[in-house]
Protein backbone atom coordinates (compact mmCIF):
# COMPACT_ATOMS: atom_id res chain seq x y z
CA UNK A 1 0.00 0.00 0.00
CA UNK A 2 1.43 3.69 -1.02
CA UNK A 3 1.89 6.73 0.95
CA UNK A 4 0.16 9.23 -0.89
CA UNK A 5 1.92 12.87 -0.73
CA UNK A 6 4.37 12.11 1.44
CA UNK A 7 6.56 14.75 -0.36
CA UNK A 8 5.52 17.49 -2.66
CA UNK A 9 4.63 16.65 -6.56
CA UNK A 10 4.47 18.50 -9.87
CA UNK A 11 1.63 17.88 -12.39
CA UNK A 12 3.01 20.26 -15.26
CA UNK A 13 5.34 23.23 -16.30
CA UNK A 14 4.31 26.66 -16.53
CA UNK A 15 5.64 27.09 -20.00
CA UNK A 16 7.14 24.48 -22.78
CA UNK A 17 8.74 25.65 -25.68
CA UNK A 18 10.23 23.91 -28.49
CA UNK A 19 13.58 23.80 -29.30
CA UNK A 20 15.86 22.86 -32.58
CA UNK A 21 19.38 21.40 -32.02
CA UNK A 22 22.01 22.57 -34.42
CA UNK A 23 25.21 19.67 -35.51
CA UNK A 24 28.21 20.71 -33.90
CA UNK A 25 30.75 19.67 -36.79
CA UNK A 26 34.01 17.59 -35.47
CA UNK A 27 37.53 17.58 -37.44
CA UNK A 28 38.10 14.16 -36.27
CA UNK A 29 37.20 10.77 -33.99
CA UNK A 30 34.49 8.58 -34.39
CA UNK A 31 32.14 8.25 -31.06
CA UNK A 32 30.51 5.04 -30.69
CA UNK A 33 28.37 5.98 -27.23
CA UNK A 34 28.66 9.78 -26.33
CA UNK A 35 27.70 10.25 -22.81
CA UNK A 36 28.79 13.20 -20.99
CA UNK A 37 30.32 16.77 -22.47
CA UNK A 38 31.50 19.21 -20.21
CA UNK A 39 33.16 22.29 -21.04
CA UNK A 40 35.92 24.47 -19.26
CA UNK A 41 38.20 27.16 -19.92
CA UNK A 42 37.88 26.69 -23.63
CA UNK A 43 38.22 23.00 -23.68
CA UNK A 44 35.47 20.43 -24.27
CA UNK A 45 35.94 16.56 -22.89
CA UNK A 46 33.45 14.07 -24.03
CA UNK A 47 33.33 10.42 -22.42
CA UNK A 48 32.57 7.84 -24.94
CA UNK A 49 31.37 5.12 -22.86
CA UNK A 50 31.90 2.58 -25.85
CA UNK A 51 34.79 3.75 -27.28
CA UNK A 52 37.35 0.68 -27.84
CA UNK A 53 41.13 2.75 -27.62
CA UNK A 54 39.87 5.56 -25.38
CA UNK A 55 37.16 6.99 -23.22
CA UNK A 56 37.97 10.49 -23.53
CA UNK A 57 38.23 12.74 -26.08
CA UNK A 58 39.28 16.61 -25.15
CA UNK A 59 38.95 19.46 -28.00
CA UNK A 60 38.78 22.84 -28.63
CA UNK A 61 35.95 24.65 -27.78
CA UNK A 62 34.23 26.92 -29.55
CA UNK A 63 36.30 25.16 -32.66
CA UNK A 64 35.66 22.13 -32.01
CA UNK A 65 39.59 20.85 -32.87
CA UNK A 66 40.27 17.65 -31.78
CA UNK A 67 43.33 18.13 -28.91
CA UNK A 68 44.05 14.51 -27.31
CA UNK A 69 41.73 11.54 -26.61
CA UNK A 70 42.75 9.79 -23.63
CA UNK A 71 42.26 7.62 -20.58
CA UNK A 72 42.94 4.26 -22.46
CA UNK A 73 40.80 1.34 -22.16
CA UNK A 74 42.62 -2.11 -20.52
CA UNK A 75 43.29 -3.88 -17.95
CA UNK A 76 47.23 -2.00 -17.34
CA UNK A 77 48.39 0.01 -14.20
CA UNK A 78 47.96 3.30 -16.59
CA UNK A 79 44.74 2.25 -18.16
CA UNK A 80 41.14 2.27 -17.37
CA UNK A 81 38.94 -1.02 -17.07
CA UNK A 82 35.63 1.38 -17.11
CA UNK A 83 34.17 4.90 -16.89
CA UNK A 84 31.40 6.19 -15.41
CA UNK A 85 31.64 9.92 -15.16
CA UNK A 86 33.98 12.48 -14.86
CA UNK A 87 34.17 16.03 -13.35
CA UNK A 88 36.39 18.67 -15.03
CA UNK A 89 36.95 21.36 -12.87
CA UNK A 90 40.95 22.89 -14.60
CA UNK A 91 42.64 21.78 -17.33
CA UNK A 92 45.08 20.32 -15.11
CA UNK A 93 41.54 18.73 -12.40
CA UNK A 94 40.18 16.31 -14.37
CA UNK A 95 38.63 13.58 -12.38
CA UNK A 96 37.57 9.98 -13.88
CA UNK A 97 35.82 7.26 -11.89
CA UNK A 98 36.61 3.53 -12.73
CA UNK A 99 34.14 2.02 -11.11
CA UNK A 100 35.59 -1.48 -11.97
CA UNK A 101 39.51 -0.38 -10.19
CA UNK A 102 37.15 1.55 -7.43
CA UNK A 103 39.29 4.06 -8.03
CA UNK A 104 39.38 7.93 -9.01
CA UNK A 105 41.97 9.54 -11.45
CA UNK A 106 43.08 12.89 -11.63
CA UNK A 107 44.11 14.01 -15.22
CA UNK A 108 46.03 17.04 -16.67
CA UNK A 109 45.07 17.85 -20.23
CA UNK A 110 47.93 19.98 -22.00
CA UNK A 111 47.16 22.34 -25.01
CA UNK A 112 50.07 23.24 -26.26
CA UNK A 113 51.46 19.51 -26.38
CA UNK A 114 48.35 18.07 -27.07
CA UNK A 115 49.09 15.60 -24.35
CA UNK A 116 46.84 14.50 -20.97
CA UNK A 117 48.39 13.04 -18.65
CA UNK A 118 47.41 11.02 -15.01
CA UNK A 119 48.11 13.01 -12.73
CA UNK A 120 47.10 11.49 -9.08
CA UNK A 121 44.97 8.30 -8.59
CA UNK A 122 42.59 7.24 -5.36
CA UNK A 123 41.36 4.25 -4.09
CA UNK A 124 38.04 4.21 -2.70
CA UNK A 125 36.57 3.18 0.40
CA UNK A 126 36.38 -0.91 0.43
CA UNK A 127 33.21 -0.41 2.54
CA UNK A 128 31.39 0.98 -0.85
CA UNK A 129 29.89 -1.30 -3.44
CA UNK A 130 30.36 -0.56 -6.78
CA UNK A 131 30.22 3.21 -7.05
CA UNK A 132 28.69 4.54 -10.47
CA UNK A 133 28.91 8.66 -9.52
CA UNK A 134 30.72 11.24 -7.53
CA UNK A 135 31.69 14.60 -7.59
CA UNK A 136 34.60 16.84 -5.87
CA UNK A 137 34.13 18.91 -3.97
CA UNK A 138 36.48 20.92 -1.00
CA UNK A 139 37.69 18.46 0.96
CA UNK A 140 36.89 15.58 -0.89
CA UNK A 141 34.05 13.67 -2.34
CA UNK A 142 30.43 12.71 -2.54
CA UNK A 143 29.30 9.41 -4.16
CA UNK A 144 25.39 7.52 -3.62
CA UNK A 145 25.22 4.61 -1.57
CA UNK A 146 24.06 1.25 -3.24
CA UNK A 147 23.32 -0.59 0.47
CA UNK A 148 20.32 1.12 0.88
CA UNK A 149 21.33 2.22 4.36
CA UNK A 150 22.19 5.64 3.55
CA UNK A 151 21.46 8.03 0.19
CA UNK A 152 24.92 9.07 0.44
CA UNK A 153 28.74 9.22 1.89
CA UNK A 154 31.20 12.44 2.14
CA UNK A 155 34.72 10.85 1.43
CA UNK A 156 38.21 12.39 2.08
CA UNK A 157 40.32 13.29 0.00
CA UNK A 158 42.33 10.00 0.54
CA UNK A 159 38.29 8.20 -0.61
CA UNK A 160 37.61 7.25 2.60
CA UNK A 161 33.94 7.21 4.02
CA UNK A 162 34.01 10.31 6.74
CA UNK A 163 30.32 11.05 7.11
CA UNK A 164 26.89 9.01 5.77
CA UNK A 165 23.88 10.61 5.76
CA UNK A 166 20.07 10.61 3.88
CA UNK A 167 17.70 7.87 3.16
CA UNK A 168 16.41 7.12 -0.23
CA UNK A 169 13.01 9.01 0.14
CA UNK A 170 10.45 6.58 -0.98
CA UNK A 171 6.85 7.09 -0.42
CA UNK A 172 5.61 3.24 -0.56
CA UNK A 173 5.71 1.01 2.46
CA UNK A 174 9.09 -0.37 2.30
CA UNK A 175 12.16 -0.69 4.29
CA UNK A 176 15.42 0.69 2.85
CA UNK A 177 16.97 -2.80 1.11
CA UNK A 178 19.98 -3.05 -1.77
CA UNK A 179 17.17 -3.95 -3.89
CA UNK A 180 15.50 -0.33 -3.50
CA UNK A 181 18.92 1.39 -3.67
CA UNK A 182 19.27 -0.32 -7.58
CA UNK A 183 15.93 1.36 -8.58
CA UNK A 184 16.76 4.50 -7.49
CA UNK A 185 19.94 4.87 -8.65
CA UNK A 186 20.38 8.53 -9.96
CA UNK A 187 22.51 10.71 -11.61
CA UNK A 188 24.10 13.82 -9.14
CA UNK A 189 25.72 17.04 -9.80
CA UNK A 190 27.03 19.71 -7.00
CA UNK A 191 27.37 23.46 -6.66
CA UNK A 192 30.18 24.44 -5.05
CA UNK A 193 29.19 28.05 -4.12
CA UNK A 194 25.53 26.84 -2.41
CA UNK A 195 27.35 23.52 -1.09
CA UNK A 196 24.40 21.98 -2.37
CA UNK A 197 23.86 18.64 -4.10
CA UNK A 198 21.01 17.08 -6.72
CA UNK A 199 19.87 13.61 -7.89
CA UNK A 200 17.55 13.18 -10.37
CA UNK A 201 15.93 9.39 -10.77
CA UNK A 202 17.67 7.05 -13.40
CA UNK A 203 13.56 5.68 -13.34
CA UNK A 204 10.84 7.59 -12.20
CA UNK A 205 10.45 10.67 -12.02
CA UNK A 206 11.81 12.00 -8.71
CA UNK A 207 14.28 15.07 -7.83
CA UNK A 208 16.37 15.79 -4.78
CA UNK A 209 18.05 18.63 -3.65
CA UNK A 210 20.35 18.60 -0.51
CA UNK A 211 21.65 21.57 1.48
CA UNK A 212 24.64 19.96 2.53
CA UNK A 213 25.88 22.75 4.92
CA UNK A 214 22.39 21.93 7.05
CA UNK A 215 21.23 18.72 5.66
CA UNK A 216 18.23 20.23 4.10
CA UNK A 217 16.45 18.11 1.76
CA UNK A 218 13.85 19.28 -0.47
CA UNK A 219 11.92 16.04 -2.32
CA UNK A 220 9.89 16.70 -5.61
CA UNK A 221 8.07 13.67 -7.44
CA UNK A 222 6.51 13.89 -10.85
CA UNK A 223 3.53 12.54 -12.47
CA UNK A 224 5.37 9.32 -13.10
CA UNK A 225 5.74 8.94 -9.32
CA UNK A 226 9.24 7.11 -8.11
CA UNK A 227 10.91 3.89 -9.43
CA UNK A 228 8.74 1.15 -9.59
CA UNK A 229 10.28 -2.32 -9.89
CA UNK A 230 10.01 -6.32 -9.13
CA UNK A 231 12.87 -8.11 -6.97
CA UNK A 232 14.35 -10.87 -8.12
CA UNK A 233 16.70 -13.03 -6.90
CA UNK A 234 17.89 -9.96 -4.02
CA UNK A 235 17.52 -7.80 -7.79
CA UNK A 236 15.49 -4.58 -8.84
CA UNK A 237 14.32 -5.34 -12.29
CA UNK A 238 12.28 -1.89 -13.09
CA UNK A 239 8.77 -2.31 -14.87
CA UNK A 240 7.90 1.12 -14.75
CA UNK A 241 9.85 4.33 -16.98
CA UNK A 242 12.62 5.42 -18.45
CA UNK A 243 13.58 8.76 -16.24
CA UNK A 244 16.30 11.24 -16.24
CA UNK A 245 19.74 10.37 -17.95
CA UNK A 246 21.58 13.98 -16.77
CA UNK A 247 21.46 16.96 -14.68
CA UNK A 248 23.11 19.81 -13.92
CA UNK A 249 22.91 22.54 -11.30
CA UNK A 250 23.75 26.34 -11.54
CA UNK A 251 23.65 29.74 -9.39
CA UNK A 252 20.56 30.15 -11.17
CA UNK A 253 18.20 26.82 -11.68
CA UNK A 254 18.60 23.04 -11.76
CA UNK A 255 18.61 21.47 -15.81
CA UNK A 256 17.34 17.92 -16.51
CA UNK A 257 17.34 15.58 -19.31
CA UNK A 258 14.37 13.53 -19.45
CA UNK A 259 12.83 10.90 -21.18
CA UNK A 260 9.38 8.99 -19.91
CA UNK A 261 9.32 5.98 -22.33
CA UNK A 262 7.58 2.96 -20.43
CA UNK A 263 9.64 -0.57 -20.25
CA UNK A 264 6.67 -2.28 -21.75
CA UNK A 265 6.56 0.29 -24.70
CA UNK A 266 10.53 -0.30 -24.60
CA UNK A 267 10.05 -4.79 -24.63
CA UNK A 268 7.46 -4.18 -27.05
CA UNK A 269 9.89 -2.17 -29.87
CA UNK A 270 12.27 -4.83 -29.57
CA UNK A 271 9.64 -7.89 -29.64
CA UNK A 272 8.39 -6.18 -33.26
CA UNK A 273 11.99 -5.19 -34.33
CA UNK A 274 11.96 -1.95 -33.81
CA UNK A 275 14.75 -0.12 -32.74
CA UNK A 276 14.50 1.84 -29.26
CA UNK A 277 15.16 5.27 -29.65
CA UNK A 278 17.91 5.77 -26.95
CA UNK A 279 17.89 9.17 -24.79
CA UNK A 280 14.98 11.71 -23.64
CA UNK A 281 13.44 14.90 -25.89
CA UNK A 282 12.63 16.66 -22.48
CA UNK A 283 14.79 19.49 -20.67
CA UNK A 284 13.18 19.97 -17.67
CA UNK A 285 14.43 23.03 -15.65
CA UNK A 286 13.66 23.70 -12.17
CA UNK A 287 14.73 26.63 -9.69
CA UNK A 288 17.00 26.22 -6.89
CA UNK A 289 13.95 25.32 -4.54
CA UNK A 290 12.45 22.49 -6.91
CA UNK A 291 9.45 24.81 -8.66
CA UNK A 292 9.23 23.89 -12.25
CA UNK A 293 9.88 26.63 -14.78
CA UNK A 294 10.17 25.63 -17.90
CA UNK A 295 9.82 21.94 -20.36
CA UNK A 296 11.75 22.19 -23.31
CA UNK A 297 10.64 19.72 -26.37
CA UNK A 298 13.53 19.15 -28.41
CA UNK A 299 13.24 17.79 -31.70
CA UNK A 300 15.81 14.79 -30.90
CA UNK A 301 16.76 12.71 -27.96
CA UNK A 302 19.53 13.52 -26.41
CA UNK A 303 21.27 11.75 -23.19
CA UNK A 304 24.33 14.37 -21.75
CA UNK A 305 24.11 17.66 -21.20
CA UNK A 306 26.17 21.13 -20.77
CA UNK A 307 24.60 23.99 -19.93
CA UNK A 308 26.28 27.95 -20.33
CA UNK A 309 23.64 30.58 -18.81
CA UNK A 310 26.38 33.32 -19.98
CA UNK A 311 25.98 31.86 -23.62
CA UNK A 312 22.21 30.99 -23.21
CA UNK A 313 23.38 27.42 -24.80
CA UNK A 314 23.43 23.45 -23.79
CA UNK A 315 25.92 21.54 -26.00
CA UNK A 316 23.99 18.22 -25.10
CA UNK A 317 25.38 14.31 -26.58
CA UNK A 318 23.38 12.02 -29.34
CA UNK A 319 23.56 8.62 -28.80
CA UNK A 320 21.36 7.91 -31.81
CA UNK A 321 23.19 10.08 -34.61
CA UNK A 322 26.96 9.63 -36.63
CA UNK A 323 26.68 13.22 -35.74
CA UNK A 324 26.66 12.97 -31.95
CA UNK A 325 27.48 16.44 -30.42
CA UNK A 326 24.87 19.21 -31.04
CA UNK A 327 24.06 22.95 -29.66
CA UNK A 328 20.68 24.15 -28.26
CA UNK A 329 20.07 28.09 -28.24
CA UNK A 330 18.24 29.22 -24.94
CA UNK A 331 15.90 32.23 -25.33
CA UNK A 332 16.94 34.92 -24.04
CA UNK A 333 14.58 35.59 -21.39
CA UNK A 334 14.60 32.20 -19.45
Amino acid sequence: MNIRDTYPHYRDFPKEITLIADVVSLDTVLFRYPFRVVVTDSVAVVLDLHNTDHYLHAFTYPQWQHIVSFGKRGNGPEELLSVETFQFDSPDSLWVLDANKMQITRWGVNLLNKSAERLEEINLDKQLIRTLDFHKTADGFIVPDYSGEYRYHLLSRQGNIIQSAGIIPTERKQGQSPALAQAWRSFMDYNSHSNTMVLATQLGEVLEIIALDNDTNRILYGPNGEPVFQVSEGEGIPVGIMGFSDIQITDKYIYTVFHGRTFREIGKNMQDGKKNEDGGRFIYVFDLEGKPVVKYILDRAIYGIYVNEESNTIIATDVNSDEPLVQLLLPVDN
